[in-house]
C-alpha cells in the first residue's frame, strides 16, 4: 500500500494538535515535544507537523510505502521519467529510520518517497549526537548541482554530501 505524506511546519504545536485531532476525529499516532503524526486510514495519509523548519507552511510532500519493493518500483519509474533523484539510502529523521530518496517538481516542491524501517527515540540520530543548539529542519534535502533538482525555498540544505532527515 502507498500512503500520501504531508509535513507542515507549525508555530504552536499544542494548538495545532488540538485543531488536527478535531479535524481528523482522532489523536496523533505519535506525539513528541516538537512533533506529532497522524496515520490516517480514511483517507490514507501520513500527516505530520513539527516546530522544526524556517517558516510555517507545507514543508514537503511525499509517498510512503509499506514494502521495499514498492519503493524500488517508484524509484524505477522516476528514473525512467529522467527525474533528478537525490538518493539518501537509509537515514533517520522524524523519529524514524527510513530508506528514502527525493525528487523535485517543476515548481520546486520537494517530494520524499520512502519506506519506514523502524521507529527511533530521537528526531534524528545525527542531530542527537552533535553539539548543535538549533534544531535542524525536517527533511532538508542536501544541495545539488543538478539543474533539474530545483532547491525548494522553505527548507535549508545541509552541506553537499550531508545526510538529511524525515
Amino acid at each position: 500500500m502507498k500512503r500520501f505524506h504531508v509535513h507542515v511546519h507549525v508555530k504552536d504545536l499544542e494548538k495545532n494538535i488540538a485543531f488536527y485531532s478535531a479535524m481528523f476525529e482522532q489523536q496523533p499516532a505519535r506525539t513528541e515535544a516538537d512533533y506529532a503524526k497522524w496515520m490516517l486510514s480514511d483517507p490514507p495519509v501520513n500527516f505530520a507537523i513539527s516546530t522544526r523548519g524556517n517558516a510555517p507552511g507545507v514543508d514537503h510532500l511525499g509517498i510512503q510505502v509499506d514494502q521495499a519493493e514498492e519503493l524500488a518500483a517508484l524509484k524505477a519509474s522516476a528514473t525512467r521519467a529522467d527525474m533528478a533523484l537525490l538518493d539518501e539510502g537509509t537515514t533517520t529523521c522524524c523519529y524514524a529510520r527510513s530508506d528514502k530518496y527525493w525528487v523535485t517538481d517543476p515548481q520546486g516542491i520537494a517530494w520524499e518517497q520512502f519506506h519506514t524501517l523502524d521507529s527511533i527515540p530521537v528526531f534524528s540520530e545525527a542531530a542527537s549526537t552533535s553539539n548543535e543548539v538549533e534544531p535542524q529542519a525536517c527533511c532538508a534535502q542536501p544541495a545539488t548541482n543538478t539543474v533539474a533538482m530545483v532547491q525548494f525555498s522553505k527548507v535549508p540544505r545541509p552541506a553537499q554530501g550531508a545526510k538529511a532527515c524525515c
